[in-house]
Parts: structure tokens; C-alpha cells; sequence
């Protein structure tokens, strides 16, 4: 019995840390997800201070609504955690109970079928009515046994017990915590509901000016393709001489290529704002957007940096803001919309070394969006395949 007592004591010791080190990590990934929610929520305040809906307020309230959908599924998933844990302990606690109860019966059983009444009514008769001297010597050795074995019974049920009282402890503290979990729970889905209302809204009032935001589209997707233009004919022109990459460059290339989906962003806060390729226009169902790169919203007086080591291969200002290209063997990252730049060519930067400041637009609600592209050769790639998750 004592065996499977240990067994069961180790066997609960080890099996708590390993669920409490994973509701602890739910509870780090929502206080990343309330961090996004706090960025988006300064960049709304960074907007006009008014109440007129535009483009940008919309999309940095559906950037807000997919954070709070992905918060209140990672606290439902640390609600069901705290419910398996709960069950995990109170099934320990209910077998330790068991374990307690069976050791009182064998120790109750003992007393009964042993002369303890003999000893404790007079332990020295006990002794001294011995019909011999190797009958006094077996007595003794009895008494001393018999000792050592009651204080071991009586220490296995103080474990028990104790073990019982600390899962009681332990399951107390987890049912406030899933208290806990399900009020934020709670909360988050009264602040998205706010939100869908305040989206639904504010669709609704740029509705009413669509042809106006249609042509305000069209002109902003012209200046792009024109920027779009320019950068490819500059990547072709470079790429001529990548047939004669240094060794430097070439290290730099497979380095470059190495860290496929695990380089730093471009901005140090934000999110993605555009994403790659054609897609529907977040207002216009008629209207279809091809990017050749990201967008990337962070917020005012921002920053640009390199997301890898290389040398600028070109920067100059196009329809009043900067854009800088940075080589990496025969890769290419290419940061537009800066409103200053901090670097020139020739210059070897470093990964995450500042090169610009990102460009806040007063035309579009005061929004700070950095334009990010990657090359390999003379072919376009999609960023958010190449950046950290």
C-alpha cells in the first residue's frame, strides 16, 4: 500500500506543473493579444479627432475585431485547460481520499488484532509476565517493532492527509481562476460586439460616399503602380549583376534564405494592413486590390528597419516620400513610404538598424503605413511568407 501511496503522490506533483505551465502560457499569449489591442486602439486615437468615418478608422477597427475574436478563443481554450485541471485534481483528491480511508481501516484492523491493549494498559506487566528470559527478549523485540511499524502508519496517514489538504488548496485556487477566465471572457465579447456595431456603422456611412472613395482608390493605386514601376526596373537593372556576387554576398543570400519565415518585421509595432497580391477592397465589393507587397500600419513617428544584413543599393525621394532598397545577395527588401531616410548607398546596415522614418499621411486620416516588398532576382515574393509570425 505504501508503494502505491508514493506512486500516487509523485504521480500528482508532476502532473500539475505541466497543466499550470500551459495555462500560464494561454494567459502570455492573451497579454501579446491585449499589447495588439492597445497599439490599435493608439493608432485610432492617432487618427483626425473627429467623428467622420474613413478608410483607415475601418480597417483599424477590423484589425481590433480579429485581435478580440483570437483573445476570445485563447481564453476559451485556458477555460477548457482550467476545466481539465479541475477535473485532473479532484479525481487525485477523491483517490488520495481513498488511499487516507484505507489506511485508517489497516491501522483500526492493527490495533484490534494485536495485544496494543495489553501493552498500553501496562507496558512493564507486558514484559514482566514473561514465562522466560528468551520470551522477555522476543517481547521486547515485538514491542519495539510493533512501535516503528505504528509511527510508519501513523506518518503515511499525516502524508495523505496533508497531500489531501494541498489539492483542496489547489483546486480552490483554480476555480477562481476559471472565475477569472470567464469574466474576461465575458468582456472581450461585449467589447467586440461594440466594435461590430461600430464597423457595421461606419460601413454603412462610407456607403453613402462611395464614388468619391472609388476615385480616391483609383488615384492611390496609380501612384503605387507608378512606385511599383520604378522599383522593378531598378531590380532589374541590379539583378544584372548578381551573376558576380562575392562570396560575402553569396554567405549573405543563404543566410537571407535561411531565415525564411522567422525574419524580424520591417516595423517594430504593427500589423498588416495590405496584404500580398489581389484581393477585395475592405469597402468597395466592385473594386479589387493588387499589392506587390505588404502594407504594414504601426504608429506615428515609427520607424523602418532592415529585416537583414546588406548593403543600400539605392534610396531616393518619389510623390513626396522616400523608399530605400537594401541587397542581400541576390535578395532584395525594399521599404517605401518613409518620410526621411537615414542611410545612403553604399552604406552596410544591420538587421533591424533603423533606416527611415515611416511616413504619416494627414491626406489618409493620419495613418503611418510602411509599403515592404522582397525580391529574389527579378521575381516578386510574398513578405508575410518570409517575416516572424
Amino acid at each position: 500500500m505504501r508503494i502505491r501511496t508514493i506512486v500516487l503522490l509523485l504521480s500528482c506533483c508532476m502532473l500539475v506543473p505541466v497543466i499550470a505551465q500551459t495555462v500560464k502560457e494561454l494567459q502570455n499569449q492573451q497579454k501579446a493579444l491585449q499589447q495588439q489591442l492597445k497599439q490599435t486602439n493608439e493608432m485610432l486615437q492617432q487618427t483626425k479627432d473627429s467623428e467622420t468615418a474613413t478608410v483607415n478608422k475601418l480597417n483599424l477597427l477590423h484589425e481590433d475585431i480579429n485581435t478580440r475574436k483570437k483573445l476570445i478563443v485563447n481564453i476559451q481554450s485556458e477555460i477548457n485547460t482550467l476545466d481539465g485541471e479541475l477535473q485532473t485534481l479532484s479525481d487525485k483528491r477523491d483517490e488520495l481520499q481513498r488511499q487516507l480511508d484505507a489506511a485508517k481501516d489497516d491501522y483500526a484492523k492493527l490495533i484490534r488484532e494485536t495485544h496494543y491493549a495489553d501493552i498500553q494498559q501496562s507496558p512493564m506487566l507486558f514484559l514482566l509476565s514473561s514465562k522466560n528470559f528468551q520470551q522477555l527478549i522476543r517481547r521486547v523485540q515485538y514491542m519495539r517493532q510493533f512501535t516503528k511499524y505504528r509511527k510508519e502508519q501513523v506518518d503515511e496517514i499525516l502524508a495523505l492527509q496533508a497531500e489531501i489538504d494541498e489539492q483542496n488548496n489547489k483546486l480552490s485556487e483554480r476555480r477562481t481562476s476559471q472565475s477569472q477566465a470567464l469574466q474576461k471572457e465575458q468582456q472581450a465579447k461585449d467589447m467586440l460586439a461594440a466594435d461590430q456595431r461600430k464597423h457595421e456603422n461606419m460601413l454603412a456611412a462610407l456607403k453613402v460616399t462611395e464614388k468619391d472613395l472609388i476615385k480616391q482608390q483609383q488615384q492611390q493605386q496609380k501612384r503605387v503602380e507608378e512606385l511599383n514601376k520604378k522599383i522593378d526596373d531598378l531590380i532589374a537593372k541590379q539583378a544584372k549583376k548578381d551573376i558576380a556576387l562575392t562570396k560575402e554576398q553569396k554567405l549573405i543570400a543563404g543566410g537571407f534564405e535561411a531565415n525564411k519565415n522567422r525574419l524580424p518585421w520591417p516595423v517594430e509595432k504593427g500589423f498588416i494592413s495590405g496584404h500580398f497580391g489581389k484581393h477585395q477592397h475592405p469597402v468597395h465589393a466592385n473594386v479589387t486590390v493588387n499589392n506587390k507587397g505588404i502594407y504594414l500600419q504601426t504608429l506615428k513617428g515609427a520607424q523602418a528597419r532592415a529585416v537583414y544584413e546588406g548593403e543600400v543599393t539605392w534610396c531616393a525621394q518619389m510623390n513626396g516620400s522616400f523608399a530605400v532598397i537594401i541587397q542581400h545577395g541576390n535578395y532584395r527588401s525594399v521599404y517605401s513610404q518613409l518620410k526621411s531616410i537615414s542611410v545612403k548607398q553604399g552604406d552596410k546596415v544591420k538587421a533591424k538598424q533603423y533606416i527611415g522614418e515611416i511616413l504619416t499621411d494627414e491626406n489618409e486620416d493620419n495613418k503611418t503605413e510602411l509599403y515592404f516588398q522582397i525580391y529574389k532576382d527579378r521575381n516578386i515574393l510574398n513578405p508575410s511568407e518570409w517575416l516572424a509570425k
